[in-house]
């Protein structure tokens, strides 16, 4: 069986194709593509290097990656996506693109100098096989970069609480038609991650600290990426969480040493290098 979800699939196309990252600054795109890839050993990486983006979606962290390496393979299921990818990225001719899932990676093993996957893994009905298939791609000594949604593992029991009960309304969002979806999503973003972000800026420019404020990372955020991502998090049916530990066990039985953990949001962004070997 494939280790895809066809719904999840046919979501992301709409959301990508309506959210093609047009509305949003090339340098708010920056910060984000920072903060995500802020545990990335570059240095290791020659200008000739080899990668893949499992799920690249609309290219957005391509478009950062592809000038700084030799070859990028985009590699998405849905053709939708693809598609918003290929206008994004036309301008550099070192991306390849490939309609294919993630247990279906039209690359041969031990090939690749790097990859890396944001938010897509959490997605597939088997994320641990999903992670497999990745890093057999990958050469001995090269680096995989992954964010998988977090258990709220370092976060208090009431904010676990609190979370609990956004599951429960992302469940039922998540199975009414695509059109209801995407205006629940954007309600959900007018009406509690606007206001609740944009108090958390008021507090820490009041001096205080809001580590654990909710939606405080968004304090910062346009309404086209709070709008994005309220659509990505209520409107996908599909959605799986690991601790920290998980993770890194995750990676280790994948394959992967010198596991290194972001600590900071967005959690849980991991980097590890594939063994040689032995």
């Amino acid at each position: 069986m494939a280790n895809i979800d066809d719904d999840v699939v046919a979501g992301f196309g709409e959301e990508w194709s309506r959210y093609d990252q047009s509305g949003v600054s090339r340098q708010e795109l920056k910060r984000l593509f920072d903060a995500y890839f802020s545990v990335f050993p570059w240095e290791g990486l020659t200008k000739n290097a080899i990668g893949f983006d499992i799920g690249c979606g609309t290219g957005r962290w391509a478009a950062f990656v592809a000038p700084q390496v030799g070859l990028l393979h985009c590699i998405d299921p849905s053709r939708k996506a693809l598609d918003v990818a290929k206008m994004n990225l036309q301008e550099f001719s070192n991306c390849r693109y490939h309609l294919a899932s993630v247990d279906e990676i039209p690359l041969p093993d031990s090939s690749a100098d790097f990859g890396y996957c944001l938010g897509v893994l959490h997605h597939t009905p088997d994320p641990i096989a999903a992670l497999n298939a990745c890093t057999a791609k990958l050469k001995a000594g090269a680096p995989f970069l992954v964010y998988l949604y977090y258990a709220f593992d370092n976060r208090p029991v009431w904010f676990r609480a609190i979370w609990r009960l956004s599951d429960f309304l992302r469940r039922v969002i998540s199975r009414m038609p695509y059109s209801w979806r995407y205006a629940a999503s954007q309600a959900v973003a007018a009406f509690v991650y606007l206001p609740m972000s944009r108090f958390g800026l008021f507090l820490e420019k009041s001096g205080a600290k809001i580590d654990s404020f909710p939606l405080s990372y968004y304090r910062r955020s346009s309404f086209y990426v709070i709008g994005n991502d309220s659509l990505d998090r209520f409107g996908t049916r599909l959605e799986h969480r690991f601790t920290q530990t998980e993770i890194r066990h995750m990676m280790a039985k994948a394959g992967l040493e010198d596991i290194r953990f972001r600590e900071a949001p967005p959690y849980w962004c991991a980097v590890g290098i594939r063994k040689c070997a032995e």
